[in-house]
């Protein structure tokens, strides 16, 4: 996982909408974890994490969070951002869980340098 502290979130995901990369899973109240603006529903198994980055905010622990790049069996890039700390985008082991079981084959292609 790159440290990515020196780039703040929001120029790293210009920098992704730049290359296609455009729509986030996000976890809906029925626990599902679905690709924005679709009903494509996915499960740890379908998904692989091909780059992650950790933001660490200068000014308050608030501002921490993981972007984290994916890729379905398709070849259908996504991302998933994860406030963490205090302000953690989702409550409950579910979130955590589907992340852990999602296999990671970090790629260099994917380097935002």
């Amino acid at each position: 996982m790159e440290n990515n502290s020196l780039k703040p979130l929001s120029e790293v995901l210009n920098t992704l909408r730049g290359r296609g990369i455009t729509r986030e899973i996000r976890m809906n109240e029925e626990k599902q974890f679905i690709l924005e603006g679709t009903e494509i529903t996915y499960r740890p198994s379908d998904l692989c994490i091909v780059k992650s980055y950790r933001f660490e905010g200068d000014s308050s622990p608030d501002d921490n969070a993981v972007l984290y790049i994916l890729q379905d069996k398709d070849g259908l890039q996504s991302l998933i951002i994860d406030s963490y700390g205090a302000n953690s985008n989702y409550s409950g082991e579910e979130f955590d869980n589907f992340l852990r079981e999602i296999p990671i084959d970090e790629r260099e292609d994917f380097s935002l340098d």
